[in-house]
Parts: C-alpha cells; sequence; structure tokens
C-alpha cells in the first residue's frame, strides 16, 4: 500500500469502528437503485441500473438452436459480462478478465439456481429446437458492487424481454419443411409473447473489513475488504446461491446475519425490480 491508501484505510476504520460509512449509510443500507427498463430498443430486453454511481447496462437476444443431450425440452441461457475501459482505469481491453468470468457466473448461477426463466416453454421442438437466451452485462460505470448491479440488470432485461417470434418468423417457418411441428408451435404462439419467467432471485453482496460487515460496499469499502459474499435469495427468503470472494473468512453468526439481511434488503429491490418492470 502507498500512502494514500493507508490514509484511506484508517479513514474507513475508524468511521467503521463508531458504526458510520464514508457516504453515511448506515452497515445494512443500499446506496439509491434505480432499474431503467426497455433501453437498447433492438434486444429482446435490455436494463439500464445504477447503484450509487456504478452503472450497468444489460442486453437479452435470442435465438434458435438446439438443445444440449441431456436437457433435450428446455431452453438455454447463456451468460457474459465485459468491463469496458472507460468504466474505470483499472480495466483493459482485450480478452475476458478473471474477475468479468467471475461476474457473469455468479449472475448466472443466481438465475439458472433459482429457475426464474422457465426453459421448459422455450422449447419449439422437443430433443431438437429450442430457444437460446443470451444475456450480454456491459459495465460503464463503476464505483463498488458490480454483483449486485449486474444481477438486477440482467433481472429487468429478461423481465422486459419477448420471445422474437415475428423478428425470426421466417428462419421458423424455413424449419416447417424439417420440423413439422414448428408449424403447430407458430399456430400457438403467431406474435411475439413475454419470456416465461417466475419470481425472480434477489442478489445482495456483503463485504468485510477490519471485523466489520457493510452491504453494498462502495469502490473504498471494496479496496480494503478482506473477504466478500454475495447471497441470492428468493421471495420465500430461501438462498438460491452464494458466492464467497477475496481471501478473508466470516463467522458463522456474520454468516447468519448476512442471510437475514440479503432477505430483508431483497425485498426492497425485489419491490423496486417489479415496480420498474411492471411485472
Amino acid at each position: 500500500m502507498t500512502i494514500s491508501p493507508i490514509i484511506k484505510a484508517d479513514f474507513l476504520y475508524n468511521l467503521a469502528k463508531n458504526g458510520k460509512r464514508a457516504d453515511g449509510r448506515q452497515m445494512n443500507e443500499y446506496r439509491e437503485v434505480t432499474i431503467e427498463p426497455g433501453i437498447i430498443e433492438k434486444a429482446e430486453g435490455s436494463a439500464r441500473v445504477r447503484i450509487g454511481n456504478t452503472q450497468v447496462i444489460a442486453g437479452v437476444k435470442m435465438d434458435i438452436g438446439d438443445p444440449y443431450p441431456d436437457t433435450p425440452n428446455q431452453g438455454v441461457m447463456s451468460t457474459a459480462a465485459e468491463l469496458i475501459p472507460l468504466a474505470s482505469p483499472d480495466f483493459e481491453s482485450g480478452p475476458p478478465r478473471k474477475d468479468a468470468i467471475e461476474l457473469a457466473r455468479v449472475v448466472d448461477r443466481g438465475i439458472r439456481e433459482s429457475e426464474v426463466i422457465q426453459f421448459d416453454e422455450l422449447c419449439i421442438i422437443p430433443g431438437q429446437k429450442i430457444w437460446i437466451a443470451f444475456i450480454d452485462i456491459h459495465i460503464i460505470d463503476y464505483d463498488g458492487n458490480l454483483f449486485d448491479a449486474a444481477s438486477l440488470a440482467s433481472l429487468a432485461a429478461l423481465l422486459s424481454a419477448n420471445v422474437p417470434i415475428n423478428r425470426l418468423k421466417e428462419k421458423l417457418q424455413s424449419l416447417v419443411e424439417t420440423y413439422p411441428e414448428v408449424q403447430e408451435y407458430l399456430n400457438n404462439h403467431p406474435e411475439n409473447y413475454p419470456l416465461p419467467m417466475k419470481e425472480p432471485p434477489i442478489s445482495c453482496t456483503f463485504v468485510k473489513f477490519n471485523d466489520v460487515v457493510v452491504v453494498d460496499p462502495s469502490l473504498d469499502e471494496e479496496d480494503i475488504a478482506q473477504v466478500r459474499l454475495t447471497v441470492a435469495t428468493d421471495a420465500k427468503g430461501d438462498i438460491r446461491a452464494m458466492q464467497k470472494g477475496l481471501q478473508g473468512s466470516f463467522t458463522v453468526d456474520e454468516i447468519k446475519n448476512i442471510i437475514k439481511e440479503a432477505h430483508i434488503n431483497g425485498k426492497e429491490l425485489r419491490k423496486k425490480l417489479k415496480e420498474s418492470v411492471g411485472r
């Protein structure tokens, strides 16, 4: 550490001892969260999420593809994240960075393990043709807590997405000669329809520094964090996914409290998400 980061760390440590944070928040309080769906006209679904100064855009595109052999009657989801250089001086152009891959995996796991997308309803012909949903996450401005911002943006994009029957009708009709069952699918789905979704999980991220645990860490708090935990819970409070990061550890009591706070904050974030997408 150079002198400047040491001074910053001492400042944050001293605040934390007195139950305070640099931006005036409580330990269990999020920064202001805004969710704007439908910002990319050519995407099947899209959204911009701001958590404080952190800004993330997610887009959903869909195509027709082949199912996996072990899930012949289910659609497929693929998630990718890009940390573009304009978002942070620490981000570089080129192949996906390790932290970009981790971000995509955490978001993917929270959505996939909760089965929020009804993949069985994205089957066109069992064992032959299904819908593939591609989620692309772009970091526009990085000021801490990418995991929650990216997860919320992805969920808002999915909840606002439509299955693109109209855009891909010619491709679907071209399959009828080989797969007559496609015509029955088109008869049942003559127009675009909302992507089949269930109640979404909500991810909440916590970090620990100097024996203090805070939710929604700012960039400065992330820089001094010893350990991180992201917990995705559903509307019932059941855990759908967890991801630990960094080298430190939490106590059992800290983890229990994190899960409790994740459910409490998750309720508020879920409410905001539903209000923003109207679904």
